[in-house]
């Protein structure tokens, strides 16, 4: 079985907006959750703010841990066609807020642009789930 960990950040400004970037390497595009992967050795928490501005163009301070989701995969629902196994996907779930930068899309990546989202509208977004259970563990859904 193979295992990929990855940090996220919530990132809910002072006029109650969400900031989501909009990922491409799925089997549908969907707004997700500014965050991804981290790099061998890579501190969860240097990864979520790595990821966010790689993806936003912002600079974030994590503030807290909200939680862990741990997810199996199983091996014909994974997005590589020659993966063997399932994926075992542990998503570290952080709140941060901004401390620099502005925001811009990001170029070559897994996503293609960042956007603001009042969150009343978030559930109306075609989304992944990662967003509801980041939003539930932040109490913002």
């Amino acid at each position: 079985m193979d295992m990929r960990v990855a940090a996220y950040a919530v990132v809910v400004d002072e006029d109650r907006r969400l900031l989501l970037a909009h990922w491409i390497e799925g089997r549908r595009a969907a707004w997700t959750m500014p965050g991804g992967g981290l790099e061998p050795g890579e501190d969860p928490e240097k990864a979520a703010r790595r990821e966010v501005r790689e993806e936003t163009g912002y600079r974030v301070e994590i503030d807290e841990l909200l939680g862990i989701h741990s997810r199996v995969i199983p091996e014909g629902r994974r997005l590589s066609d020659d993966a063997e196994g399932p994926l075992h996907a542990l998503r570290i779930v952080y709140r941060a807020h901004i401390t620099g930068g502005k925001l811009r899309n990001e170029v070559d990546g897994s996503t293609d642009r960042a956007g603001w989202f009042p969150l009343d509208t978030v559930r109306g977004l075609q989304r992944v789930k990662l967003v509801d259970i980041a939003l539930r563990m932040s109490g913002d859904l």
